[in-house]
């Protein structure tokens, strides 16, 4: 079964079973929220796991493209991706653990679908903890099926419990389910969970009937929900047999250029195939970043950093191939020739991804220039040391302020007898991870820091200054994120000149007369096309016919939005720009408050 068959199939399956297909969102969530990339099928709908209404209703199918950044130095191993899609189904307070198990079960073995062997299905389930009961229930669930108590695990917390979004929240147990492989078990204890490669994860049911509380404790909640999480590369090497995803169509195309580009070969020796992995995993993310609804290019900060990393490790390893050309933009053709179907924005981005990537790979080889300069600067001190060993503190500020990659400084290092200080370096880019995460990843939260009245007040006034901004500026005003605290909003849009004293007075002058006019904030579901209609600001990456939220200001404002909002403009006080600036290439930042 190839991807495409994989998604199509998944869909069908749960639309028969009355649930409705709703779109997948961006890469980059919506009022950029304090993760840097959606990570996660659910993570689109979390304000509705938390209360609010769905458009589409209690039953809910998609296929999401994710994003994680955590394991970048990993990949380059048979299995780890930055990019994945994932398949999803949510029970918003409908149907529970035996509806979705039971469908669960049926999707994997049923002929009509995936068609597994259910004697090489296992399962595992919460094992139960202080204040917390085992679930014996989904348990039971799985036996009356015909899965036997041998491949039925009770595990701890760290394998089956999905805690909150925040630090409170919905959370509750999962169970997983693993396809035996067929391969040598590493030893007795080798369980569904090991890392031998025996048993392969296939699906995740998510049970959300907890709520965390601030003082710690677990309630259990009147409305329960379902998420459920299938990834559709891993899926698909399991279904065709294949060792990796590596091996599937997905990849296959990147893959054969690679081996053309560089005359070597994918599984020749363990080195190549690592470089050859790392190429295709990166170009592949990059593109879909770039080629995103909301797409960044490469810079120093946030998702522009990440997608400048990623982008110049694939360089990096290019140049271990052999590759000594510009060559990415070429290769980006295989990626949006294959998910073009399923992702559409990627055809009318394809000049501008080709074009972006060329201009990185060109600042790239300045980068390698200038670290070779500032190493070779730095070689005289190094030289009169007792040691022949580079600090680590020096190999990351390499790494850090030229983008230096560490394998050059260790190549070059080791051109003059010296070696580095790697501990030092992880040390030191561990410190910079954690200052990294603690600004820019923290908990994601349904799209905003929290859901005060001071950020609810805020969020309300970026639809106001949205509006104002296109009224000042111009209709090419467009939304390319926002950060919202309970102490100010962060707006950044599309416009490539710096505003005037005059146009910013103006702006702020047009939403406080917005505020101070009382206007009723209303709601209505309405379908794609009538929101376009009635002339609603959206990004419109729902499916025709998908029912949307549309949140009018009075008469000022109308935007496709997920909420929450003030009732009355009345309720925000005084609208405050306190700073206008350049976030990246043709997109403005501003920073505003709210004073009261």
């Amino acid at each position: 079964m190839k991807a495409d068959q994989l998604r199509q199939k998944y869909i069908q399956f749960f639309v028969e079973k009355n649930h409705t297909q709703i779109s997948g969102q961006s890469l980059i969530p919506e009022n950029d929220p304090t993760v840097l990339f959606t990570t996660a099928g659910m993570h689109p709908l979390v304000p509705y796991i938390l209360g609010e209404p769905h458009p589409g209703g209690s039953r809910l199918v998609d296929y999401q493209k994710c994003i994680r950044t955590g394991d970048i130095e990993a990949v380059g191993d048979p299995s780890h991706l930055t990019f994945f899609e994932m398949l999803g189904n949510w029970s918003l307070g409908d149907y529970f653990k035996d509806e979705a198990v039971r469908m669960s079960y049926e999707f994997l073995t049923s002929p009509r679908w995936l068609g597994l062997d259910p004697e090489k299905l296992s399962v595992t389930v919460f094992a139960g903890e202080e204040g917390i009961s085992r679930d014996d229930y989904t348990a039971d669930i799985w036996r009356s099926l015909g899965i036997p108590d041998e491949r039925i695990y009770f595990l701890p917390r760290e394998d089956n419990w999905w805690g909150p979004a925040g630090a409170t929240g919905p959370c509750g147990p999962d169970s997983e389910m693993f396809i035996d492989t067929g391969r040598e078990a590493c030893g007795p204890d080798c369980i569904p969970g090991c890392s031998c490669g025996k048993y392969f994860e296939i699906w995740n049911d998510v049970f959300m009937q907890y709520r965390k509380t601030e003082q710690g404790t677990y309630e259990q909640m009147d409305r329960k929900c379902v998420d459920t999480g299938m990834g559709i590369e891993r899926t698909i090497a399991i279904l065709q047999g294949k060792q990796s995803v590596y091996e599937t169509e997905l990849f296959s195309g990147i893959i054969a250029a690679i081996e053309k580009l560089s005359g070597k070969h994918y599984g020749e020796d363990e080195l190549t195939d690592v470089s050859i992995r790392i190429i295709a995993d990166h170009l592949r993310t990059s593109v879909f970043i770039l080629g995103d609804e909301r797409g960044v290019v490469p810079s120093n900060l946030g998702q522009g950093y990440i997608l400048r990393r990623l982008i110049r490790r694939a360089v990096r390893h290019s140049r271990k191939l052999d590759i000594h050309d510009f060559f990415l933009g070429d290769l980006s053709d295989y990626v949006i020739d294959q998910y073009c179907g399923p992702y559409p924005e990627l055809e009318p981005n394809r000049g501008f991804v080709k074009a972006e990537l060329k201009a990185e790979e060109e600042k790239f080889l300045k980068t390698l220039l200038k670290g070779e300069h500032e190493f070779e600067k730095m070689l005289p001190n190094l030289m009169k040391g007792k040691t022949r060993t580079i600090p680590g503190r020096l190999a990351f500020k390499l790494y850090d302020t030229y983008g230096f990659p560490l394998e050059l400084t260790e190549e070059l290092a080791a051109e003059h007898q010296f070696s580095v200080d790697r501990e030092g370096f992880a040390k030191a880019f561990e410190k910079h991870q954690e200052a990294s995460r603690a600004g820019a990843e923290k908990t994601f939260k349904g799209g905003l820091a929290d859901n005060s009245e001071m950020t609810t007040a805020l969020h309300t006034a970026t639809h106001l200054l949205h509006q104002a901004l296109r009224i000042v500026l111009g209709s090419h005003v467009g939304q390319k994120g926002s950060n919202i605290t309970p102490d100010r909003l962060r707006f950044d849009f599309t416009h490539h000149d710096k505003m005037s004293g005059g146009e910013i007075q103006q702006v702020e002058d047009i939403v406080n007369e917005q505020i101070q006019r009382n206007l009723p904030v209303e709601m209505e579901m309405m379908s794609v096309e009538e929101a376009k209609e009635a002339g609603a600001i959206a990004f419109f990456e729902s499916k025709y016919g998908e029912q949307v939220k549309v949140y009018s200001v009075g008469d000022f404002s109308k935007e496709v939005c997920g909420g929450p909002h003030v009732r009355n403009t009345s309720e925000m006080g005084t609208f405050k720009i306190l700073k206008e600036q350049s976030s990246s290439a043709g997109v403005r930042r501003i920073k505003a408050v709210l004073e009261r």
